[in-house]
């Protein structure tokens, strides 16, 4: 596994057809100063651009939720974030923790591989066309951009599993995030057969990496959960995994250059102090 492609020469005198900005693992440190940054930076980029955050940017724990939601989604939503994944700190066992550990978000939460906990039963073979009813979060967002329709969803660290006692108590279930990505993807690819696919990721830097040689496809992997600082990204196979710590020290830029390559682009990835 080697670091992310350099720009190609031919960059230094192009533009990027499309840029996204990215986040993760903020637990509560993400001021005023910051949003406002982000938002002049999303601003500039108008149609030809994405803000996206990786998970785990709420203060509350694992069990413990505010009943009048998180303040700090109120800044994300200031700073015009176009879509977050779900972290560990963002979800709950109950359905009233969940929906307010949520309730101030403006943007969409993206989490595939959760589903309702009904009298443990399978996960259905057809995962694409399976309303996610009763849930408050979605599994994906398309996004029409001036080049290309660009396919983000979301994959979450399982944090109760069939296979756990505690599932008795809860009201949601998680997949396994790779064998649910495999079948998954391809039917995302054939129903909306997108320019560009993004997995908003918050399973860790291992199973990003697993995800990019298990799962073809993938695009761009923006990844949370184990606070790593990937400074140009990291290339798997076909796959660009990129990362930027916790704590809002830095965000990250990703810039999509046309090429003649198989999928018709070139990604290059850096980070920025936030």
């Amino acid at each position: 596994m080697n670091s992310a492609d350099p720009i190609p020469s031919h960059t230094d005198t192009i533009s990027p057809v499309f840029t996204i900005l990215h986040t993760n693992d903020f637990h509560n440190h993400f001021t005023d100063f910051q949003a406002e940054k982000l938002r002049k930076r999303r601003l500039d980029l108008g149609n030809s651009g994405l803000l996206l955050d990786a998970g785990d940017a709420v203060g509350s724990g694992n069990i413990t939720f505010l009943p009048g939601g998180e303040p700090i989604l109120d800044r994300m939503n200031a700073a015009g974030y176009d879509a977050m994944s779900v972290g560990n700190r963002e979800f709950h066992f109950s359905s009233i923790g969940f929906r307010a550990k949520l309730s101030r978000a403006k943007f969409p939460v993206l989490c595939a591989n959760i589903r309702l906990n009904q009298s443990g039963e399978s996960p259905p073979d057809d995962v694409v066309n399976t309303a996610q009813s009763g849930l408050p979060v979605t599994s994906h967002k398309i996004f029409e951009t001036k080049t290309s329709n660009v396919l983000v969803f979301g994959l979450t660290v399982p944090m109760i599993t069939v296979r756990m006692a505690v599932r008795k108590v809860s009201a949601f279930i998680f997949e396994y995030p790779i064998h649910f990505a495999s079948a998954y993807v391809p039917q995302m690819l054939e129903k909306y057969r997108p320019d560009l696919v993004i997995a908003l990721t918050h399973i860790g830097i291992k199973q990003d990496r697993l995800l990019a040689e298990s799962v073809p496809g993938i695009d761009l992997i923006i990844s949370g959960h184990t606070h790593v600082v990937l400074e140009q990204g990291e290339r798997v196979q076909d796959t660009l995994i990129v990362q930027t710590g916790c704590f809002g020290k830095f965000f990250g830029t990703v810039e999509v250059y046309e090429d003649d390559s198989a999928n018709g682009y070139h990604l290059s990835a850096r980070l920025e102090e936030l």
